[in-house]
């Protein structure tokens, strides 16, 4: 089994560059003697810079892409910048893009595609709106199809897929989802990929869970819903809590 890998994504939080430093310093003392779990640590784009400078054996993972290197984009930033600036992973297509920002699956996949050509790991997320009927998740394959259209076999092994019940972790969520709500979104990824790129390329992919995630549920999340790793929104921006999810699954 391959280390669990913790994606903190801190969204657009914190307000200021001190308390950025602050956080991100807090989880590197209380973390560091940890070495079998993958840490990667996605701050906003104005942070990247003086965190690249602090970081030891936490990965630093953007929050967003452009899918060109460079040109006459107002507010944009490409791949090319994202790694001279030392971030390993990017995290693409979250639901909140796609709600809020009217983030398309053509322009996740164009996204993708600039960000696998520079040899970054894409964290793509893909989710479903509903659960009230077992049709409701193949809008997770519809998506899959869409965002890895086009994608070579040889760039999988840098493709990391985040299932995000959107149905369970919207503002608007009718129930909470469960470890067995997890295995089974990880379950109908792993069979969608397998269908669609081959068994041997299907299980190189990682897949994690992207819901409302504690100190005291990550373990069931991971073990009885056999996820690969976690995408930690809130409980990343209290330090005390992200490490102790980091050591619940360290043990």
């Amino acid at each position: 089994m391959m280390k669990p890998l913790i994606v903190a994504n801190w969204k657009c939080n914190p307000t200021t560059l001190k308390e950025a430093k602050r956080l991100f310093n807090l989880v590197k003392k209380g973390i560091k003697n940890i070495k079998n779990i993958e840490v990667v640590i996605c701050p906003p784009f104005t942070y990247l810079s003086s965190i690249k400078y602090q970081v030891s054996s936490i990965k630093l993972g953007s929050q967003d892409v452009f899918y060109e290197e460079k040109g006459a984009y107002t507010g944009e930033v490409s791949p090319r910048m994202l790694k001279n600036l030392g971030c390993q992973y990017v995290i693409l297509g979250h639901s909140e893009r796609r709600i809020h920002l009217g983030e398309t699956d053509e322009m996740i996949n164009k996204k993708v595609k600039a960000t696998l050509k520079k040899g970054l790991k894409v964290i793509l997320c893909v989710g479903d709106k509903s659960r009230k009927s077992k049709e409701d998740i193949k809008e997770v394959a519809f998506q899959l199809k869409k965002d890895l259209k086009g994608i070579k076999k040889s760039d999988f092994k840098n493709l990391i897929i985040t299932y995000e019940p959107i149905w369970a972790i919207s503002t608007m969520a009718g129930r909470v989802a469960t470890p067995k709500d997890a295995k089974e979104g990880a379950e109908f990824i792993q069979k969608t990929l397998i269908k669609s790129f081959g068994f041997k390329t299907a299980k190189k992919i990682r897949i994690l869970y992207g819901g409302s995630i504690t100190s005291k549920n990550a373990r069931d999340f991971i073990y009885k819903g056999k996820m690969d790793g976690l995408l930690i929104g809130q409980a990343s921006l209290d330090p005390k809590e992200f490490i102790k999810i980091v050591k619940s699954l360290s043990s």
